[in-house]
């Protein structure tokens, strides 16, 4: 029976669903190659220090306890390029919950009792765990993550300000938060005959490997990293974490197998967090909304470990026209975990601060909130000077507007009631830049008339598969049926990292050039094809290396309605809805689950989730999801996502933008400006909790 292709953009489902619904999906620690020891890491209990004295004849003295790696006998590692994953090499405590020693058992349950008999002493230091805006370890560094400079200015920012007629001038806090997947880090090491294997949870296993080869002192060919299903990773398992080291180790060590899982109470220091910030949002205006100046400093914190600087006032260089402005970054190094990526870094915080700065300059104005975003639209990105590729958020707030219902509100604060609920509405826009990475993909022709398409992309729940194979399946002129996808391990043509909103356009223009490639020597050869097949391969250094001449971005607007308790002090969230410009969408059905994932991500952040440094013992209170607060499904009722036909011809062979985190930007302040709008409180710290809120009820 013959099929008829579906077009780029049809809502296939995803290729691994049955898999992975029916349990046949294997993940890292689902691997359990004969004589698999399992590794229980032994935390540091103190934030600052070193180690003075390592115990461990109790641990091994238990039944099934087959070793205790410390820094005194683990194996030495070249120089890693991470340092976070220099773990067991020296006394040094950098921060509690950096690994002391890895208990290596023939159980899992053994692994955990060694763990827990052996003694460590300190020597510990004073340290110092607590961001504040004014904290005196503050510097400005040279660049902010992403390889932006930390500060820029354009024009004279403070005498703007200062000359405006409408001013704000307003500090948002943001605490930490953690990634928390559904599936911890794990990863399941063996060695054979000289050649490495590794099942890796991770979000890029070329870039695990190539860490390995550095760290191990070997060679690319012999190594191989696996991550052929990953359950989530929001950005912490964008670089490789101390477990596959430690598994890594372990199996060099005891020449078994060796399987290292982090158990959720340890993931908040060890696998990277969202740093908390310090946002000082300055706008003026005239008094008919135009922005005369725009300035965004934000404070953050880092590890003692590396250098990491959460880009937070690059958006502010991005979204509003102002002829000045002024941008700053500074950092302080703190007795703390190192702080990682999480799901839209930069721009999620950066835009939470930005979008509730509009909002209070739309009160101070008395102007609606969408009309003082459309007034303030750019005719170029206001930093750089370039034209747009394409700039679809004008079309967003429009649109959104019209879906929502927008101008049927009443703008005046805490005046519509339900009974004793309160109820406000409130919008945001958001954005994220397109990027693009080296990748390379091999397409191969069969004689039965399939094909194969080869390269090292990563599913970390996105449906990577499903839309590479549409976009091959698209270059060839054939049912996407006829077309077997081959992703997750590092002996495939390498791949980019799933993150930054890249992995589709990265591995999905190798994958176009390829099947393009791969069609031209088809004709050369007459439409036959041989009994060996025909391969073609093709990368995208090319266009990673270019420099652009537009400036690329996604956009889109974020509109909430809350319901506030006025007893209580409880916020629910009882609709949302986004519209997305994003490019040509390529899989209408997967394209919604991440737009819509971003948004409970957002939703979380603005009433639930957050991560309390104790500033006593140096560790994050919430370890766990009883305590870390996730959106569960009774927090989650109207959501719905949208998009806008945006044909922009200056991307990629698909024309499409990355939309795996678009949807957390600009969600979060949303419902805080929703809450400010139903309850008349401006609160500028998140999560917006019913202890918070309840001094400002009447």
């Amino acid at each position: 029976m013959s099929h008829t292709p579906q077009p780029l953009g049809a809502p296939l489902v995803r290729r691994e669903g049955r898999e992975k619904v029916t349990g046949t999906a294997r993940y890292a620690a689902e691997h359990h190659p004969p004589g698999l020891l399992y590794g229980w890491i032994v935390p540091a209990t103190v934030p600052s220090g070193r180690v003075t004295a390592i115990r461990t004849s109790r641990a091994l003295a238990l039944p099934g306890v087959h070793t205790v790696l410390t820094h005194e006998n683990a194996p030495r590692l070249g120089q890693a390029d991470d340092p976070v994953l220099r773990v067991l090499q020296d006394a040094r405590v950098p921060h509690r919950g950096w690994p002391v020693a890895l208990v290596v058992a023939g159980t899992l349950e053994a692994a955990r009792a060694g763990a827990d008999a052996v003694h460590v002493t300190y020597g510990t230091s004073p340290h110092d765990v607590v961001l504040t805006g004014d904290h005196p370890g503050l510097y400005t560094p040279e660049k902010a993550n992403g390889g932006y400079p930390a500060v820029r200015t354009r024009g004279d920012a403070e005498a703007a300000l200062a000359a405006a007629p409408v001013g704000i001038d307003a500090t948002y806090t943001l605490g930490a938060l953690h990634n928390h997947p559904m599936e911890p880090h794990a990863s399941t090491a063996r060695w054979d005959d000289g050649h490495l294997t590794v099942h890796d949870s991770s979000q890029g296993s070329t870039t695990v490997r190539d860490s390995l080869c550095q760290a191990f002192g070997l060679g690319e060919d012999h190594v191989t990293v696996v991550s052929e299903h990953v359950g989530g990773g929001f950005g912490s398992k964008g670089t490789p974490r101390p477990q596959v080291v430690l598994a890594v180790m372990a199996a060099r060590h005891t020449g078994r197998p060796v399987q290292v899982s982090v158990p959720r109470r340890h993931m908040a220091a060890l696998v990277g967090h969202r740093a908390p910030t310090v946002q000082r949002v300055r706008l003026g205006a005239d008094r008919d909304g135009v922005l005369r100046a725009v300035s965004h400093e934000i404070a953050t914190h880092t590890s003692r470990i590396k250098e990491f600087v959460e880009q937070a006032a690059v958006p502010a260089r991005v979204m509003y026209a102002s002829p000045h402005s002024r941008t700053v970054h500074r950092v302080a190094p703190l007795d703390v975990p190192s702080p990682s990526w999480m799901r839209a870094p930069g721009e999620c915080p950066g835009m939470y601060a930005l979008e509730s700065a509009m909002d209070e300059l739309a009160c101070a104005l008395g102007t609606d909130p969408v009309e003082l975003r459309l007034r303030n639209e750019p005719v170029a990105e206001p930093d750089s000077g370039r034209p747009f590729s394409s700039r679809g958020l004008a079309a967003c707030l429009t649109e959104g507007a019209r879906r929502f219902g927008w101008y049927d509100r009443d703008p005046r604060p805490a005046v519509r009631q339900e009974g004793g609920q309160l109820i406000g509405t409130g919008v945001a826009s958001a954005t994220y830049p397109v990027l693009l990475s080296p990748s390379t993909a091999s397409a191969h022709a069969a004689p039965d008339g399939s094909y194969t398409v080869r390269v090292n992309a990563t599913d970390i729940g996105t449906g990577a598969r499903t839309v590479l194979a549409q976009i091959a399946a698209a270059a060839l002129e054939t049912d996407q049926e006829k077309v077997t996808v081959e992703i997750g391990s590092s002996d495939l043509p390498a791949g980019s990292v799933a993150g930054g909103s890249s992995g589709t356009a990265s591995w999905g223009t190798a994958v176009h050039k390829a099947a393009t490639a791969l069609v031209r020597r088809l004709a050369e050869h007459g439409g036959t094809v041989p009994p060996g097949g025909i391969t073609a391969t093709a990368g995208t250094e090319e266009e990673a290396g270019r420099e652009q001449p537009y400036a690329q971005h996604a956009f889109g607007a974020h509109f909430a309605e809350v319901a506030v308790d006025s007893l209580t002090g409880e916020v629910r969230v009882r609709r949302m809805l986004g519209v997305f410009a994003a490019g040509r969408i390529l899989n209408a059905r997967t394209a919604r689950s991440q737009f819509i994932g971003g948004m409970v991500m957002g939703l979380g952040m603005a009433l639930t989730e957050g991560s309390t440094m104790d500033p006593g013992f140096g560790d994050f209170a919430e370890r766990d999801l009883a305590s870390y607060h996730i959106p569960t499904c009774a927090d989650v009722t109207d959501l719905e996502a949208h998009w806008i036909e945006e044909d922009d011809p200056h991307l990629n062979p698909m024309g499409s933008k990355g939309i795996g985190e678009i949807g957390i930007v600009g969600s979060a302040a949303a419902v805080g400006n929703a809450v400010r709008h139903a309850t008349g409180a401006r609160l500028r710290s998140l999560p917006i909790t019913p202890d918070t809120l309840l001094p400002y009820l009447p």
